[in-house]
């Protein structure tokens, strides 16, 4: 089953972890099957402005810290624990703003926040949906981009033992999250495989 240009509506749902490649892929295939984009990471900042943080406590919780001092008091597997507490929240926008307006055309999402039991609990039996997610276990390649571009924030704002728990914990989150596709059957992919992403979709 891939994108289908004679269905009216088709949402292209893209996971990964921070570094995998989510943004790329998401600005390529808008290009190749003319379709817009969003990030969940837009949608979550669109919720702090929107909700009550008393709902929604975990889209506001790492607020509270400093990379310093979250990523310092937190284990790897903390860091991920907390950052799906998160993306449960951000899917609850996700899912309101994929409602909102039952016409819309074909779009892609992208983000932190596509977990495979959240898309499989909400889309398991809607073939209009297209959950695909992009995973990499090269710790050089994880480390280069955190080092150079920071994932909590700026690279040069926090110590280098700090940046090495964010690959720590990117790393986890791959290996947790391969695990979940398997066991929802959701294809996983590399970056650097556009063509076979645009093929299975197609």
């Amino acid at each position: 089953m891939g994108y289908d240009s004679k269905l009216k509506r088709q949402i292209i749902l893209i996971g990964g972890a921070p570094t995998s490649g989510k943004s790329t892929i998401a600005r390529t295939l808008s290009k190749t099957l003319h379709v817009p984009w969003i990030s969940t990471d837009a949608i979550r900042e669109m919720m702090r402005k929107l909700v009550d943080p008393k709902q929604f406590p975990n889209i506001f919780y790492f607020n509270k810290f400093t990379p310093v001092q979250y990523l310092t008091k937190h284990t790897a597997w903390q860091v991920v624990t907390h950052e799906n507490k998160e993306s449960a929240e951000v899917w609850k926008g996700v899912t309101a703003l994929l409602r909102a307006d039952a016409a819309w055309e074909s779009c892609i999402v992208e983000g932190v926040a596509i977990l495979p039991h959240l898309v499989h609990r909400a889309y398991g039996k809607d073939k209009s949906v297209r959950p695909l997610l992009l995973t990499t276990e090269d710790p050089k390649r994880i480390r280069k981009i955190v080092f150079t571009r920071g994932l909590w924030d700026d690279a040069h704002t926090y110590p280098d033992s700090v940046k090495e728990k964010e690959v720590a914990w990117v790393l986890e989150f791959n290996c947790w999250l391969k695990k979940e596709a398997r066991k929802y059957r959701y294809p996983t992919f590399d970056v650097s495989e556009v063509k076979k992403i645009v093929a299975y979709l197609r």
